[in-house]
């Protein structure tokens, strides 16, 4: 936190005197007004305190020495949810003022203030939901300066209920009454709303007929769920199709209705005994369930009532409590868990308007749960998994975006698209980067609209002036189209380094550093297939000093679909053509004889079997190899099934990853041959799929350690989609810190392309800051 010089003279401290103080970082929608009001006035101070696009500002005065215990409650006991990034004092002259009051909020300047995300409802507020005797009783939209909706509803700063979407409710004279009073939690709390004068609830059919309104509305709703219905409810940042997730009938008509077959579901528990009752929770993932984020957590699953069909084969579960007041009263009112799985189609961003949603929802829900509280803009729930016993997010979303980080360095302007899979968009201030929200896929005309308004909405909403717009490498994304589309001058950043750069960001760290980025795919600078990259970043720029030794994927894309693709062009680049006869094995089986005979044309003429060096495609191979996965119906799921077979139990001989040295200024090459060696062999001696998932993962670790002395640098960057894999990233972490190393990985954002757009707008900034082309 920043401080500047205060003042310490005995005799001005002795007098009255007048301060302006300037409060930035998390400061509105947080009751910091309030908070400032009740200790100013407890202390008999006059001025004011108001919103400024900058923060909070406040003009104070009185006796020296009461200032100066108003100046150190701010510092000490902020409310809450705040975060206090900077604290300014300035001396001004004393005016005689007398009282102090909260002033009309200041809508000019420039905008560092840092946005707020939506807040689960707080016990208080559960409380009176609960209460029959309170005139809040089971309404759905209570809230105070502790909870409720901010980033989903504002549509201006600064923050006040004029720029934020209960614009649209006027407050009857009961909420005005609470809004003014300095003793109440809802003193300028801007959501403030009751049944007399806020949201409501309404049931809707299929077609968009009402069927019941209010406290009716949510109990038909519960009641369709019972039956075994899916019903589309309008939350916080938008649609959720939820359904009985006991109901192995009704979570089968959601799959085939969403055409999800694998990927699994989230589940939404009644209570944290519920989640205790089916799934391991350990202290730290309980204190996630129950921050004021609400993310999903994946859980360790011991069994249930769950239907198999919610995470069909999968050991963990995506378990999450409810955090709007309508979700409480909903779970309350079955008593059961719940799928609530984003309401879209795949491929499409989530729904947010009922109206649409009746559109483009048509056929996947049975009934519409609605309120008229319009959503600014779309936000799904955030992901959360345990590393190392720490929080890590896998989705940037819902109560943790925006993300607001600061990165020395970086000047403002630079306006980032992310990539094509679960993107998010950047924007660089004058201190900090501020990170949107998970995006999703950009695999639809919707989505691409979407992506198009975010970029559009957070230059708004920070009232900014981009100068330059930074994008991934690859010239098919859709995100790169879209900055294409701004007219403003364009630079790329290589998709692996922006993984680095993101990992480097968020430990508030820069270069230099080993950078290990290891996913599926990402277009490297030279035309082709990287995903298992060593880069040496500096303060002036980067390179590749090794690789993952790279293997050909007969049918190209194909084969991100398909892993027993990877395995059959891992096995033909270590064995040629007697490949295609080995038949013994579970991928080469797969393939009928002619789909062999015309993959292996492919191989040998090198026509449509592009080389990767993907660590994602390696892992799929492997996991193809082991007879867990030859098709995948989403993102990662063969690589998922690889960790999990790489179970808790005594390690057994890590395989061998050895580092070939490369002539000098060449790249050295991590050489996947004597493990797949060593797999094949383990194979064919029948030896526990476990233990060879095991020596798998392990012998990877070792390969990073290795890396890390080739290259000489004691910091060692762990990023990409490989590293949301746990048991990978928690031995490599190991494997570091004992060769004497210090490992960065990710917690606060996403290893997977959700941090794309992070890295992008950073690399971009360091390199401009360098002198140096931001793509070099």
């Amino acid at each position: 936190m920043k401080h500047d010089a205060l003042p310490t003279d005995p005799a001005a401290m002795a007098a009255v005197a007048r301060w302006r103080l300037t409060v930035r970082g998390t400061v509105q929608g947080v009751g910091f007004r309030p908070f400032v009001y009740r200790e100013a006035t407890a202390r008999g101070l006059a001025g004011w305190v108001r919103n400024s696009p900058a923060g909070v500002i406040i003009e104070v005065e009185g006796d020296a020495a009461a200032l100066a215990a108003l100046r150190d409650a701010i510092r000490r006991t902020p409310p809450a949810n705040a975060r206090i990034t900077a604290l300014e004092v300035r001396d001004l002259a004393p005016r005689g003022a007398a009282g102090f009051r909260i002033a009309t909020s200041e809508a000019g300047g420039p905008r560092s203030l840092q946005l707020l995300p939506d807040l689960a409802t707080c016990e208080r507020c559960l409380a009176e939901l609960l209460d029959p005797n309170d005139r809040r009783y089971r309404y759905p939209f209570i809230n105070c300066i502790d909870c409720g909706p901010r980033y989903s509803i504002i549509e201006d700063l600064p923050y006040d209920r004029s720029r934020t979407a209960m614009r649209h409710f006027p407050l009857c004279a009961a909420c005005r009454a609470e809004y003014h009073d300095p003793a109440n939690r809802r003193f300028h709390a801007e959501p403030n709303a009751c049944p007399a004068c806020g949201p409501r609830l309404a049931l809707w059919e299929a077609a968009g007929a009402v069927l019941a309104r209010d406290d009716d509305a949510l109990v038909g709703a519960a009641q369709a769920i019972r039956e075994g219905r899916i019903v589309a409810v309008k939350g916080l940042g938008g649609f959720h199709l939820v359904a009985d997730a006991r109901d192995v009938a009704a979570v089968a008509r959601l799959r085939a209705r969403k055409r999800r077959p694998d990927k699994p579901f989230a589940v939404m528990f009644p209570s944290l005994a519920a989640i205790q009752a089916c799934c391991d929770v350990s202290p730290a993932a309980e204190t996630l369930l129950l921050s004021a984020a609400r993310p999903i957590v994946l859980l360790p699953y011991r069994g249930g009532p769950i239907a198999p069909a919610v995470a069909p084969g999968n050991p963990r579960l995506g378990a999450l409590l409810p955090y709007t007041p309508l979700h409480h009263l909903l779970l309350r009112e079955l008593g059961f868990p719940v799928v609530a799985t984003s309401g879209n189609l795949g491929g499409e961003p989530i729904v947010t308007d009922e109206t649409l949603a009746l559109q483009r929802l048509s056929g996947l829900a049975d009934a519409f749960l609605v309120h008229d509280r319009p959503i600014v803009r779309p936000l799904d729930d955030s992901l959360a998994q345990l590393v190392g016993g720490a929080p890590q997010l896998l989705r940037h979303a819902r109560g943790h975006a925006p993300t607001s980080l600061p990165v020395a360095g970086v000047r403002a302007g630079l306006l980032a698209g992310g990539g094509h899979l679960k993107t998010s968009v950047a924007l660089t201030r004058e201190t900090d980067v501020v990170l949107g929200a998970h995006l999703g896929d950009l695999e639809s005309a919707e989505a691409c609209r979407a992506h198009a308004a975010a970029l559009a909405d957070l230059v708004r909403l920070l009232d900014a002036t981009p100068r330059l717009a930074v994008g991934d490498d690859h010239p098919g994304y859709a995100s790169r189209r879209t900055l294409e589309r701004t007219g403003l001058p364009r630079v790329t950043v290589p998709h692996h380094l922006a993984h680095v750069a993101a990992c480097l960001a968020e430990h508030g760290r820069a270069p230099p550093a080993l950078g290990v980025a290891w996913d599926g795919t990402g277009l490297g600078p030279d035309g082709t297939i990287w995903g298992g990259e060593f880069l040496r970043v500096s303060g002036s720029g980067w390179r590749r000093i090794a690789r993952l030794r790279p293997f050909p994927l007969p049918g190209g894309e194909a084969a991100v679909r398909e892993p027993r693709r990877a395995a059959l062009g891992l096995l033909y680049a270590a064995y040629g053509e007697r490949a295609l006869g080995m038949t013994d094995l579970t991928p080469l089986a797969a393939f009928a004889p002619g789909e062999r005979t015309i993959l292996g044309t492919l191989l040998a003429r090198g026509v449509n079997a592009p080389p990767t060096s993907s660590m994602g495609r390696l892992f799929d191979a492997c996991a193809a190899l082991l007879g867990l996965q030859q098709r995948s119906s989403f993102e990662g799921q063969a690589a998922m099934r690889l960790e999990w077979a790489a179970g808790p139990g005594t390690p057994g001989a890590a395989y061998a990853f050895p580092l070939r040295e490369a002539a000098e200024g060449a790249v050295a090459e991590l050489d996947w041959r004597p493990a797949l060696d060593a797999l094949l062999a383990d194979i064919r001696a029948g030896v526990d799929i476990g233990v060879i998932a095991d020596a798998w993962h392990r012998g990877l670790a070792a390969a990073i350690v290795a890396a890390a002395e080739h290259a000489g640098e004691r910091t060692v960057v762990l990023s990409g989609g490989c590293f949301q894999n746990t048991f990978l990233t928690e031995v490599a972490v190991a494997a570091l810190r004992a060769g004497g190393f210090e490992p960065l990985w990710h917690r606060r954002i996403p290893p997977n392309d959700g941090g794309l757009a992070l890295g992008q707008a950073v690399w971009a900034g360091w390199m401009e800051h360098a002198g140096e082309s931001p793509c070099a």
